[in-house]
């Protein structure tokens, strides 16, 4: 008589290749920190080619830069991801009783704070000076704190999203939503004068880092 087959144990998840992606974010961030660190003269060149040519366009263009200047002041401001974030953390101990990916995600936003803002006072970058500005920004440049705020709240939302399993047009329309913001954030700090683009490429690569460590973190440690 033939025996049924006995299931064998869950394997335990794979976590190459999230360490893989982590490890490259982590390479790239620390190379670009030393360029910028070191005023790589290759690399100031392009910054400034770029920040005086889209400065150009920003004074030429009064109506859009005003859309700009309200779109990176109040939709992706940093303080409104945070709040899109602490909104997440509620809805994640209400509905679902999951303290321990709620903590897991304020715990992650917070660190992104703290790291960039320990990077700004260490590396002291100043930011675009212009004659005609059309924004202004406090604290030093690099990185851009919009830019990595985003990444990581959007980084992070979505990877949450993908693991209760949504329907193909609500995760299509949230990935074109993060897609969106994470890029549009960054190009908005560049076309108001108010960042280098290193500073928005740096902001992108450290968030997307602290996204792939959180992950890991999350996959391997979750109770």
């Amino acid at each position: 008589m033939h025996n049924p087959p006995v299931d064998s144990p869950p394997r335990p998840p794979d976590h190459r290749t999230t360490v893989r992606a982590a490890a490259a974010l982590a390479l790239c961030s620390v190379l670009l920190l030393i360029l910028v660190a070191a005023e790589w003269h290759p690399l100031i060149s392009i910054d400034g080619d770029v920040a005086r040519a889209t400065h150009r366009w920003a004074v030429d263009e009064p109506g859009l830069t005003h859309a700009f200047r309200i779109l990176t002041d109040w939709v992706w401001d940093p303080w409104t991801m945070r709040l899109v974030c602490a909104v997440v953390v509620v809805w994640l101990v209400w509905r679902h009783s999951a303290w321990w990916t709620a903590l897991w995600l304020a715990a992650t936003c917070a660190l992104g704070t703290l790291l960039q803002q320990s990077l700004k006072a260490a590396v002291d970058r100043p930011r675009p000076v212009w004659t005609d500005p059309v924004d202004s920004a406090h604290y030093a440049a690099f990185p851009s704190g919009h830019a990595m705020t985003a990444t990581v709240v959007c980084g992070l939302l979505l990877w949450l999203l993908h693991r209760y399993g949504p329907g193909r047009a609500v995760w299509r329309t949230a990935l074109a939503v993060a897609a969106v913001s994470v890029v549009g954030v960054g190009l908005t700090r560049v076309w108001l004068g108010v960042h280098w683009p290193s500073d928005v490429l740096g902001g992108w690569l450290l968030g997307a880092m602290l996204v792939a460590l959180a992950v890991l973190v999350h996959e391997r440690w979750r109770p």
